[in-house]
């Protein structure tokens, strides 16, 4: 190792450190998030340059010593003395040996804790600030950023090529993290330009990319160590420096891909495909193709499609620019000078008030009561319901206790409220956050909605008109403040109870229902039996009337009969009393069995058969003939 290559380790560590001292003032300056991250990077490069200087310091003592000892044991006086060489012998030597044995692993983990903590602690911290950086200070730092990157560039680009040209592998640290450093200090200055372009969050983006290289350079450190442990030794074989980042060296030597790429491709192929003309025009023309195809992606935004049943909002350097653009094929400035919004406007959107679905859960599609199927809400709601107690069966104390009904309750309900975005620019430009803004004003309706009605009422008769009027007080306040939305639908669906109290709910519903249904089974039973006892009434009535006017009829009857055999009498009375006498006869025997005689000039002789006879009736009986086969 020549004397120039210690120099040049030095010259590095020096302008890193400078240049993270003047970073961390620019930082601090500016309060750039960027600025933060690439403080932190630019450290890390400083513990680097140092940990290759400090290490090519031990290797050109180690070579000094060796000049030394084959010095002295040229001269016939030195043989007898360095004949016998121990380990005590080589005291530069041993410290090389031990500096890399123990010294750069610990320091490779040191490297792996700064880069992870560093990745993870400004990751939150980007998180909790999303602007940090000072607008007016913006144009100064973001020049100092810009003469970092171009010195530490310049700087960083003469010492790749010496520690390649020379194969110095303990210079090539540092200079990787130099170069390295300076695309870090150019993304920083332009997060800080775009923030001067009106656009925000450019330093907040460039500063959570620079997070996520920390932590893949915090990954690659503890790849490499583990792979240290299980590398096999070979005695007289240079092993690479463990802080010899290859992602830095990559990001600092993007070139170095076509090389490996070059390597693999002859590997593969079996012949060189480096050497060919294409692999050689891909090599010289890259930039210009990159470039070529950068410009056809930013010509491809100058073109925009807008949907049916859209409206989107062109901005222009981040102004809205008018008119709205309808459905169908616009132009525009490419981007990011012309950037396009788009909004759903004839779509009906929705959002839940009271409740969030939760589409995992088991019980999601069971509508009950006393189960919990969404992740829900409680809402106070009022209670003009007083409790009354029978007097006579109660105490004073219970009297007032149970009297003193609470004029709140809780309630859980499912409230669905549907809208349509109907003026794009009040919706996108007078608020923030329009959809969140419009959700607590809904939120906040509901509250007090609830809290001023009645719980019977709003879960009984009178849910279409509280659903109606609930639309019309989230319209005013949409309205109040612009949103440019229309309420279209607010439902109160699921109207209940909290779950933990459903069930005791459902038993005093009951009992108010199985009470209702006494009464009306009582007022039923009451209807039927007088129904039945007026129609009763009626008929026995109506009967004793039927009585009357057949014995009336019947008595006129007879006592006219009466009054015309008076004169069929007297007109003859010998006949009036046969005739009668005969009738009666007939009338007497008409169940007697008669015996008639012919003649009167022959003896016969009669018997009478005095047994009982079985009825002519059971005789008679009509037997039905049974058809079935």
């Amino acid at each position: 190792m020549e004397r120039n290559t210690q120099k040049n380790g030095l010259v590095n560590l020096g302008a890193a450190a400078v240049i993270f001292l003047a970073t961390f003032g620019v930082t601090i300056f500016a309060r750039s998030l960027a600025g933060q991250v690439a403080v932190v990077f630019l450290g890390l490069g400083v513990l680097v340059a140092f940990m290759s200087w400090f290490q090519m310091r031990l290797e050109e003592n180690e070579r000094l010593e060796k000049l030394e000892l084959d010095e002295l044991a040229r001269s016939r006086t030195g043989v007898s003395l360095f004949e016998n060489k121990d380990e005590g012998s080589f005291p530069a030597q041993n410290a090389r040996v031990q500096f890399e044995k123990f010294f750069v692993p610990g320091f490779s983990v040191l490297l792996l804790l700064l880069s992870s903590g560093g990745a993870w602690l400004l990751w939150r911290w980007t998180a909790k600030t999303p602007a940090g950086l000072i607008p007016e200070r913006a144009m100064e730092s973001l020049s100092l950023f810009s003469i970092f990157a171009l010195l530490l560039f310049l700087l960083g680009r003469f010492s790749v090529t010496i520690a390649r040209l020379e194969n110095l592998r303990l210079l090539r640290p540092s200079a990787s993290f130099l170069l390295a450093g300076a695309y870090v200090c150019a993304f920083t200055a332009l997060g800080i330009a775009g923030v001067e372009a009106k656009y925000l969050n450019a330093d907040l983006w460039v500063a959570r990319g620079l997070c996520l290289l920390l932590g893949l350079l915090a990954v690659e450190i503890l790849l490499t160590l583990l792979l240290e442990i299980y590398r096999p030794r070979v005695k007289g074989k240079i092993a690479r420096p463990l802080y010899d980042s290859r992602l830095v060296g990559l990001l600092g030597q993007p070139e170095s891909l076509f090389a490996t790429a070059a390597q693999t491709l002859d590997y593969q192929f079996g012949f060189k495909v480096s050497e060919t003309w294409f692999f050689q025009a891909l090599q010289k023309n890259l930039a210009g193709l990159v470039l070529a195809q950068l410009a056809v992606l930013l010509l491809s935004t100058c073109v925009v499609f807008i949907d049916a049943g859209e409206q989107a909002v062109r901005e222009h350097y981040g102004r809205p620019v008018a008119p709205i653009l309808e459905a169908g094929v616009h132009f525009k400035w490419p981007w990011p000078v012309d950037k396009i919004y788009r909004y759903r406007t004839d779509q009906i959107q929705s959002f839940a008030v009271g409740y969030t679905p939760d589409e995992k859960s088991p019980d999601a599609n069971i509508i009950l009561w006393k189960i919990s199927h969404m992740k829900e809400e409680n809402f106070l709601v009022g209670n003009r319901a007083t409790a009354t107690v029978n007097s006579s069966t109660a105490d004073a104390s219970d009297t007032n206790d149970l009297l003193k009904a609470p004029p709140v309750s809780l309630i859980s309900v499912s409230i669905p409220v549907q809208f349509q975005i109907t003026n794009v620019m009040d919706w996108a430009y007078r608020n923030g956050d329009p959809a969140t803004l419009l959700e607590n004003v809904a939120t906040r309706e509901v509250v007090h909605f609830l809290a001023g009605t009645d719980l019977n009422d709003v879960m009984s008769s009178n849910r279409l008109e509280a659903a109606q009027s609930l639309c019309d007080k989230i319209q005013t306040a949409a309205n109040a403040r612009q949103l440019g939305a229309k309420i279209v639908f607010v439902g109160l669906q699921d109207i209940h109870p909290p779950t933990t109290v459903a069930e005791d709910y459902e038993k005093v519903i009951g009992a108010g229902q199985t009470k209702l249904a006494t009464i009306l089974n009582a007022q039923a039973a009451a209807i039927r039996t007088n129904a039945l006892a007026g129609a009763r009434s009626f008929t026995t009535t109506n009967i004793a009337d039927a009585t009357r006017q057949r014995l009336e009829v019947s008595a006129l009857a007879r006592a006219a009969l009466f009054t015309n055999q008076i004169p069929a009498f007297a007109a003859a009375p010998s006949v009036y009393r046969q005739r009668a006498y005969l009738l009666n006869f007939a009338a007497a025997t008409a169940n007697a069995r008669k015996y008639v005689l012919l003649v009167t000039n022959t003896q016969d002789v009669i018997i009478f058969n005095l047994e009982d006879q079985i009825r002519a009736d059971l005789l008679n009986l009509n037997v039905p003939t049974d058809n079935k086969p």
